[in-house]
């Protein structure tokens, strides 16, 4: 097999790169140029700018073989779309170019690494993909894989470790100079996190198993990642069918973290917090880039595998990002905030002060569907209240809601009534408390999404809103008295 592919994919995707802003998009948020995206690959700093590659099947809004989008920025809000990067072109990647990430080499060349698939029949007569990691190499627009790909296959694989499910490469370098990878990998003990390493990106070597499911969150993880933070090590998984304990771990398809300390000597991670990266619907396959500000930055895929019927069936398009989020630990916990480059972005404040909510109200200038809100709602015995919710996305018909319940201490973000036929999915609720005398919850709505910021990052939830786009209202209501503060800002181009 040569190019053929990719020169194809990129000839059918490069008219469609100059007719974006003739499309319904979001504003802020990251969508493929053409067709359907999901997970986020690639992360990287090269050469001075943030390069950013995706799962991509150009021709149609639905998953397919899988090539690899690119796109990069300077402030992780404006993104230049790329030439396709990767296309499933060779015979160990015929059936898919599959997750992975991305690094800068010493000698200036920007290096892929991710899953190519090949599918095959098993003894049984059943088609199996037979999952492998593969390198390619490039100048940040033109990339050539490896002439002797694979570098790492299931050979590699400790006893007793699924020979299928071997996916999504998350790659680094040492200080010393030699590499590092985590992959994602299924065992009878369930999903697991390996680690390998290698002198030369060439030859690899499997060095220890970094974190398993032990079968109690779930079968499968995907899309590992692990980075040090604040003085702690921390792991990223996403995790297929995970069950709701206690609202601690939502349902379905979702995102774990593991903080923890690695010992390099031994080879163990000792386990110290487990809890979601995102409680909301739609958030999936983090990954994150050092940046040399010294800060960790976060993307998502943030959508859902379960909820692909959820969605505007006129688009060219299908799937987003999350919006950049800057991690931090504190109090044992992983705090994630919207980028700092968003300020640049706000303009048009409206700001309320001490405002008491007695039933539906509206505030003048609160409104709009490219907003960054802020409401804080004051914790005072003088008031007395079950429930205060916000409305918004808001027409005669249709709105999408954030609900606290006092008593319960309990956040839900509806959007059963957000289109005239709701998703199966559409609640999607977590435990939280004030923070000191105030419950603080920060909006960012971008015309088919919101991403809600509990208590400056300590909780986050995410979901699609297919809303048309002219519901822009947004209400307050409380079943008895509630005192907030609101802070709005509208995002420009």
């Amino acid at each position: 097999m040569n190019q053929e592919k990719l020169q194809k994919a990129r000839e059918y995707e490069a008219p469609y790169i100059y007719m974006q802003n003739n499309k319904p998009r979001p504003k802020f948020h990251l969508t493929p140029t053409i067709g359907w995206m999901n997970d986020p690959n690639g992360f990287s700093y090269y050469k001075g700018e943030y390069h950013l590659f995706y799962q991509y099947h150009p021709y149609t809004t639905e998953w397919g073989p899988m090539h690899w989008g690119h796109v990069k920025t300077t402030d992780f809000l404006s993104w230049e779309h790329l030439p396709i990067a990767l296309a499933p072109d060779k015979l160990y990647d015929k059936d898919g170019c599959f997750s992975g990430s991305a690094v800068e080499m010493p000698d200036g060349r920007h290096m892929l690494v991710y899953t190519g698939v090949h599918n095959q029949l098993s003894e049984d007569g059943q088609t199996v993909g037979i999952q492998t990691q593969c390198i390619a190499f490039g100048d940040g627009v033109n990339y050539k894989k490896f002439t002797s790909n694979p570098v790492i296959d299931s050979s590699t694989l400790p006893e007793g470790h699924d020979k299928i499910d071997f996916r999504d490469p998350k790659v680094w370098i040492e200080q010393d100079g030699t590499y590092k990878l985590v992959v994602a990998n299924k065992t009878s003990d369930g999903g697991a996190v390996l680690l390998y390493h290698s002198p030369d990106v060439i030859c690899w070597n499997f060095e220890t198993i970094l974190a398993s499911s032990h079968n109690k969150y779930t079968q499968m993880w995907e899309c590992p990642d692990f980075f040090s933070l604040d003085g702690k090590q921390i792991i990223l998984v996403s995790v297929q069918g995970m069950n709701n304990s206690g609202l601690k771990f939502p349902e379905g398809n979702g995102t774990i973290y593991i903080i923890g300390n690695y010992d390099t000597k031994t080879g163990i991670f000792s386990r110290e917090q487990i809890l979601p990266i995102d409680y909301g619907i739609d958030f999936y396959a983090p990954q994150t880039v050092d940046t040399p500000d010294g800060r960790r930055i976060m993307i998502g895929w943030m959508q859902n595998w379960g909820t692909l019927n959820y969605r505007t069936k006129d688009q060219d398009w299908f799937g987003q990002m999350s919006i950049p989020r800057e991690l931090s630990i504190q109090n044992g916990r992983l705090i994630q905030t919207p980028v700092r480059e968003l300020n640049q972005y706000r303009n048009n404040k409206v700001l309320y002060r001490n405002v008491l909510i007695s039933g539906e109200r509206k505030l003048s200038g609160i409104k709009g569907r490219t907003i960054d809100l802020t409401v804080n709602i004051h914790k005072t015995y003088d008031y007395k209240y079950d429930c205060f919710q916000i409305e918004f996305a808001k027409d005669a018909l249709h709105s999408t809601s954030l609900s606290y319940y006092s008593n319960s201490n309990t956040l839900k973000l509806d959007r059963t009534n957000s289109k005239n036929t709701p998703d199966a999915a559409s609640i999607c609720s977590l435990k939280t408390y004030p923070n000191g005398d105030m419950l603080s919850l920060r909006l960012i709505i971008d015309k088919y999404s919101v991403e809600v910021f509990v208590n400056n990052g300590e909780s986050v939830m995410s979901m699609v809103i297919c809303t048309a786009q002219n519901a822009e209202s947004i209400t307050f209501n409380s079943d008895g008295n509630t005192l907030i503060d609101v802070e709005k800002y509208d995002i420009k181009s």
